[in-house]
């Protein structure tokens, strides 16, 4: 079995995947960078538990991190838990990708992970957009080339801003808006940013399309918040919520 880890800056997603490439279960966790390898470990092994798996039928580990305090923390205890180091997203890793950026080490590795398994299930040219903590846009072009893309405050984050920053504006969590026109304080916020952020989607994947005349582009989204926004979006978006940990399986066999 493969475990596939991915640390984001609010939540660090675990997946187990058996030899078929069956995702036997996928599990959140709080990010939290001041854990020691010992407390890694008990919450590694409480999510076996509590799925009823065996972290000893463990034949591998992959780990892609944005977190770059945890990483040694977390590579840690995966090697005090599994008996061996895991593979770690990064410089020297294959992964097919021809990355045009000016400073390639800049991708993250949740970046990276999308954009292999995008090109293992849609043909270039592909958008990719994460929606968690930052919004990442991805842009995929022809021969397998990752051409860069667009960083924007994650859905929270900016509802956090606005709660923090507006002195009568309360804290709310992130819903579908009853109506675009809203009728009291939460429904306008939450109508606010919902449709804002679908209609800045659909303004970006109009604007990248216009990079790319005559040809038919893919758009798919992953990420903890795009359930709620892809569906007010009026550009076609596919939804794909294991689009990463199915990154992370694709580059672990490409280097295995």
């Amino acid at each position: 079995m493969l475990l596939a880890i991915d640390a984001g800056n609010s939540n660090t997603s675990v997946g187990l995947f058996d030899r078929e490439k069956n995702l036997r279960f996928l599990a959140s966790l709080d990010t939290d960078s001041r854990k020691t390898a010992d407390q890694i470990c008990i919450d590694l092994m409480n999510l076996f538990t509590l799925y009823h798996f065996s972290y000893k039928d463990v034949t591998g580990a992959i780990l892609c991190s944005v977190v770059p305090p945890l990483n040694f923390m977390m590579e840690k205890a995966l090697t005090r838990l599994l008996g061996k180091p895991p593979m770690v997203v990064g410089p020297g890793v294959k992964t097919g990708l021809n990355i045009r950026l000016t400073v390639q080490t800049q991708v993250g590795g949740d970046i990276v992970a999308d954009a292999v398994a995008a090109l293992e299930k849609f043909t270039p040219p592909i958008i990719t957009i994460d929606m968690g903590t930052a919004t990442t846009i991805g842009v995929i072009s022809e021969g397998r080339t990752y051409e860069g893309g667009l960083l924007l405050p994650g859905v929270n984050v900016s509802l956090e801003a606005l709660s923090r920053r507006a002195a009568q504006l309360p804290d709310i969590s992130l819903q579908h808006p009853k109506a675009l026109i809203g009728k009291n304080t939460e429904d306008c916020m939450r109508s606010g940013i919902v449709y804002g952020t679908a209609g800045m989607l659909d303004g970006i994947i109009d604007r990248i399309r216009e990079e790319f005349p005559n040809r038919e582009i893919s758009v798919v989204a992953t990420g903890g918040n795009a359930p709620v926004i892809v569906r007010y979006c009026r550009n076609k978006i596919i939804y794909d919520k294991f689009l990463l940990m199915d990154g992370l399986w694709a580059i672990y066999q490409k280097n295995r």
